[in-house]
């Protein structure tokens, strides 16, 4: 019974594959108006509604997974595009920060390679801490003993003096800025003016006190100020000569009589400092 099952199944799909293969050669064989072209254009002219049809009801499904799909991949190219902008800001501000930092050692290069600073060696550093106080001014960096830094030794930007060295161990520096109240140098006007010692004004980042000590001449507003580099006991100076200090601005009557005081504007942004370089190795 099963046998018999089987050979009729494959006796009608061999009639049905004959059948096909005859209808074929009977298509490409006959003209464009035979009968089974006729019968052809018929049914597709009777299923072309239906298609039209499923196509229209089906079209909002198909939008929709293309609109998931373009979706999922807008929010990953979003993405890519968004690390892409985080990559390149690091970039362009590793950039920025090389060529302030390049821009910065060339303007100490300037202060240090005149004559007076000679004998001296610049140790470049970095600021790593502040403290700012109305008495206190002062700041961190990163070079120490090791490095060759002692107490005392002067402190540059590329703008000119910052302060001196006031404590120190093996990898670090406090530095007490011009604007600290216990900071003070000996200077002098650029070009033979008179001398005098430069402190702090209280409660003032941006202003110093310049007191004339020798010489009467008056000292003119945008007159500018340099480090003295006196060893005389009696003006004794911690910073070599040479070194920018200030702009004087306007002249005020002294404590003593016949007395001048002067404020002065600093060359260094006492309050945005990133990198200094410390004066090492000088004469005794």
């Amino acid at each position: 019974m099963y046998r018999r099952q089987v050979r009729r199944r494959r006796a009608v799909l061999v009639l049905l594959v004959v059948a096909c293969l005859v209808l074929i050669s009977s298509h490409f064989s006959e003209g464009e108006g035979g009968p089974l072209h006729s019968a052809q254009n018929g049914v597709g002219s009777i299923l072309a509604p239906l298609q039209d049809g499923a196509s229209r009801a089906l079209k909002p499904f198909r939008d929709l997974v293309n609109w998931v799909d373009e979706t999922f991949q807008a929010q990953g190219e979003n993405e890519q595009l968004r690390e892409d902008v985080r990559d390149l800001r690091a970039e362009l501000t590793a950039t920025e920060e090389q060529l302030a930092e390049g821009k910065e050692r060339g303007k100490i290069a300037r202060i240090a390679a005149r004559d007076p600073l000679a004998p001296y060696s610049a140790a470049d550093a970095r600021v790593i801490g502040r403290s700012a106080t109305t008495w206190n001014q002062t700041m961190t960096i990163n070079q120490g003993r090791a490095d060759g830094l002692e107490v005392d030794d002067a402190v540059i930007s590329g703008d000119g003096l910052v302060g001196r060295v006031s404590s120190v161990n093996g990898g670090s520096a406090r530095v007490a800025l011009l604007t600290d109240q216990g900071s003070s140098v000996t200077a002098r006007v650029l070009d033979g003016g008179p001398i005098g010692v430069v402190g702090a004004e209280v409660g003032a980042a941006d202003d110093l006190i310049f007191d004339l000590i020798q010489g009467d001449a008056e000292v003119k507003p945008g007159a500018t100020l340099v480090t003295a580099g006196i060893n005389d006991p009696k003006l004794p100076s911690r910073y070599p000569a040479g070194i920018p200090i200030g702009e004087a601005r306007e002249s005020a009557a002294g404590e003593q009589e016949l007395s001048q005081q002067v404020h002065v504007k600093p060359f260094a942004d006492m309050t945005n400092l990133d990198f200094v370089s410390v004066l090492t190795g000088g004469p005794s």
